[in-house]
């Protein structure tokens, strides 16, 4: 079989965090009873006229910065006209010709890889309606129902060069730009709500090729799992078209997460198809440098500054600091927690294992979490000062996780202290030595895989309490 190389582009659709619609004052709460945040203008009824709402403009020129793109200071809407039961006017106010940014990038690491993914453009535009579907998905319903509230809700749509080469680049793409967009705080970027969506255009080359192969484009996947799935899937898929003579024709799929495929929707439109023409009931967006500017200087710490400062600040290593701010929420109880805490690295180490573990389990985001930073940082103190030990600390953590009591109220209450005392400890080791001749005379042929079962022996006795660094100080001590 040949040698494929995959090429991928994505088309990333941001709905932006404003009260109001793009071109109406309806509210963009989400969940509202259907069709209720709604009125004549993102109904597209006869003669209501849109009026652009200045904060979609504010958080484009944000996340365009954000995204190192060059703004641009003429910009206009166009009508990109289809029909589609979820697009009341029978046309969606978006940008063609003149979109708002331009030239952008976003840079990735992959397996220990740096790479640089151009971003084509940004261009704001409207969300449509939303069909809800009697089946799982749209190709085995029989029926779908029609919520307009989402209809005229903003959006930025990025739009990626096709410099993806792997589901795991494209991955780590849609990663860095959700952590964007959240540090901005233009888009809450809740991906289960439809906030965050994605359509990714695949295509496959023989190695060597100097043209792309024929894409296909499947729609809206919302979530990082569904991306590389159907990336994975739909590579394959085309694999084996080619192998057995076929040609992959443009079209658009949908993915069946069930099933794990993606199915064909329709064939794939042009922009010709759209009949793009310049929106008559809008007049152009003319942005000036003092504007820009000002976005600019109001921009926050983003991911990889934040990521610099962690390094540099506290010395944690670049691998544990890129995952703590992969998350804005993260990040932010980090800092908080090593306001008080004595070791910033432990601080990390709770939250990249201990607590991470228990929100993949529980399903949460680390602002539903029940322990507040202060004490976290307060069990990395206990553990530092030698009052806990590492085990002991996790059972701590684990009534903690029940009610949000403070570390040092728990371990009263539980009789948890570590013993440090000289006297206390060395009774242990004595113990233990007289009841384990054959360890000893183990260690002493050199068997060093021997003191370890008597440090073993010497916590039981005194049930986990004994500080381990004093056990194995006067072991050894003892042993020679």
């Amino acid at each position: 079989m040949a040698k494929y190389i995959t090429v991928i582009g994505l088309e990333v659709h941001a709905e932006l965090k404003t009260k109001s619609k793009a071109f109406c004052s309806c509210s963009t709460e989400f969940g509202a009873t259907p069709n209720t945040h709604v009125c004549p203008v993102c109904l597209g009824m006869p003669g209501a006229l849109p009026v652009l709402n200045k904060q979609v403009v504010e958080f484009a020129i944000r996340a365009g910065l954000a995204l190192n793109c060059e703004i641009q200071k003429f910009n206009k809407f166009d009508r990109k006209n289809y029909f589609y039961p979820d697009l009341a006017k029978n046309y969606q106010i978006s940008q063609w010709e003149e979109p708002i940014c331009l030239k952008g990038h976003i840079d990735i690491n992959v397996n220990g890889e740096e790479k640089r993914i151009g971003i084509t453009r940004i261009h704001m535009e409207e969300d449509a309606g939303k069909l809800v579907h009697s089946g799982a998905t749209i190709s085995t319903s029989d029926s779908s129902a029609v919520d307009y509230n989402r209809a005229g809700v903003p959006l930025i749509e990025i739009v990626s060069e096709p410099d993806m080469r792997s589901a795991e680049e494209a991955r780590a793409y849609m990663e860095n730009l959700k952590a964007i967009l959240e540090y901005t705080d233009v888009c809450d970027c809740k991906m289960q709500e439809g906030s965050l969506r994605c359509d990714a255009n695949i295509s496959i080359m023989p190695e060597g090729a100097k043209e792309f192969g024929t894409r296909a484009e499947i729609k809206n996947l919302n979530s990082f799992k569904a991306l590389v799935r159907a990336i994975e899937y739909e590579v394959e898929r085309q694999k084996e078209v080619i192998e057995d003579g076929g040609h992959v024709v443009q079209e658009t799929r949908t993915w069946d997460d069930a099933k794990g495929v993606t199915l064909s929707m329709r064939s794939k439109e042009e922009a010709h198809d759209y009949r793009y023409f310049p929106e008559p009931d809008l007049v152009p967006v003319e942005i000036d440098d003092a504007w820009i500017n000002r976005v600019k200087s109001e921009l926050p710490e983003l991911p990889v500054q934040r990521q610099a400062r962690l390094m540099e600040q506290f010395g944690l290593p670049s691998y544990d600091a890129g995952l703590l701010v992969s998350s804005k929420a993260m990040a932010e109880y980090f800092d908080k927690a090593v306001k008080t805490a004595k070791d910033a690295k432990a601080v990390s180490n709770w939250l990249l294992g201990d607590v991470s573990a228990w929100l993949n389990n529980e399903n949460k985001e680390i602002g539903d979490f029940v322990v507040i930073p202060e004490h976290l940082a307060e069990l990395t103190n206990l553990v530092k000062d030698g009052v806990l030990s590492s085990k002991l600390a996790k059972k701590v953590f684990a009534e903690m996780l029940k009610g949000n009591k403070a570390p040092k109220d728990l371990v009263k209450e539980l009789g948890l202290e570590q013993v440090s005392d000289t006297g206390a400890i060395e009774k242990f080791v004595d113990e233990a030595l007289a009841e384990n001749p054959q360890s000893v005379a183990d260690y002493k042929a050199g068997k060093d895989k021997a003191i370890g079962f008597l440090v073993g022996q010497i916590m039981k006795k005194s049930k986990g309490k004994a500080n381990p660094g004093m056990v194995q100080q006067l072991l050894k001590q003892k042993l020679q």
